[in-house]
């Protein structure tokens, strides 16, 4: 009788142990089980909007939930950074962006939220080469004409730039080359697009992904790339420093962060996911198709954090030492 009183009790406190973990499960669904935001800081057609979309897409397939891009363009990115910095710390708010995360600190400009406080970097996922483009009617063929009709002609030349990330590389170039060149705020990449093709402005340095199509088909010019070697996804390309301004070098990069205080499991899940997309054969080819080149090394969620302090660390430096200041 009370070895049965004592299997009855056990019994009891099984099922006790079973329908608290039920109870748990019910209340902690396993993530994800919804449709999750990557949220896009620019209008549509710029480089970080064309990576943000092809990633999505395969980040959908790979965690079986839908994955949307919303674009929240303003303030060189800061509108729809600050959203995803003050948004639910449940895995199903994100944001890619890229150099602006560091351009924006490098200026002082103020913002809402602070970036190293407020966000969790989750993963990097590509650097994209920035390209010196001119109108194909403006009859410049090198960077070296482009510096000595420039000096010729102090004001004459405008180019357009969409972010402060388009900006600055140009402003580091104006500098070092002791040159004029009036800039041309705009508030997204397709607007500043247009108004290149149609010879509002002459020129711009931009991420690759946006103008490339328009190079292909004849109606821009590459000069040079930012970087200081030539890129493996644009090998037909001089560099800048290589074209006469020796110890130029910007390129642009992006990658994915969540709101601060996302948990660790997901964020680990995130980093997996996306670090097996971007190092996936066919995910590389897509990438250098448009003008990405994909990342190598290390990418964990500290190697991104630790990559964006050092770049912010670099572009105050240069902002101070030039005396810049864009808005």
């Amino acid at each position: 009788m009370r070895s049965l009183w004592l299997l009855s009790l056990k019994t009891i406190v099984t099922l006790t142990a079973v329908f608290a973990s039920l109870s748990t499960q019910a209340q902690e669904p396993v993530w994800p089980n919804r449709t999750i935001k990557l949220v896009v800081p620019y209008t549509p057609g710029g480089g970080t909007d064309i990576l943000g979309r092809m990633l999505g897409r395969r980040l959908s397939d790979a965690l079986g939930v839908s994955v949307v891009i919303e674009n929240r363009p303003g303030s060189d990115g800061s509108i729809g950074t600050d959203a995803v910095a003050k948004a639910s710390p449940d895995g199903y708010t994100l944001l890619i962006d890229g150099t602006s995360q560091a351009y924006n600190v490098a200026f002082g400009k103020k913002l809402p939220y602070q970036s190293t406080r407020d966000l969790a970097p989750v993963a990097q996922t590509a650097n994209q080469q920035v390209l010196l483009v001119v109108n194909a009617k403006v009859p410049i063929q090198s960077i070296q004409q482009l510096i000595d009709y420039a000096r010729a002609h102090p004001g004459k030349l405008s180019y357009g730039a969409s972010s402060n990330a388009n900006a600055l590389p140009m402003e580091l170039f104006k500098i070092l080359t002791k040159t004029d060149i009036v800039h041309v705020p705009y508030r997204g990449s397709g607007p500043m697009l247009n108004d290149l093709l149609g010879g509002q402005v002459e020129l711009s340095m931009s991420g690759a992904a946006a103008p490339l199509p328009h190079v292909r088909a004849g109606s821009l010019r590459v000069l040079g790339i930012g970087d200081d070697r030539r890129s493996t996804s644009l090998p037909e390309f001089p560099t800048i420093s290589e074209s006469g301004v020796p110890g130029f070098q910007t390129l642009q990069w992006s990658g994915v962060y969540a709101p601060a205080a996302t948990p660790k499991p997901i964020i680990d899940r995130l980093n997996l996911e996306i670090v097996a997309i971007v190092r996936d054969p066919i995910f590389m080819k897509q990438m250098r198709d448009v003008g990405f080149d994909p990342v190598s090394g290390p990418n964990t969620p500290e190697t991104w954090g630790a990559m964006v302090a050092a770049e912010v660390m670099k572009w105050s430096a240069i902002v101070k030492q030039a005396g810049l200041k864009i808005e």
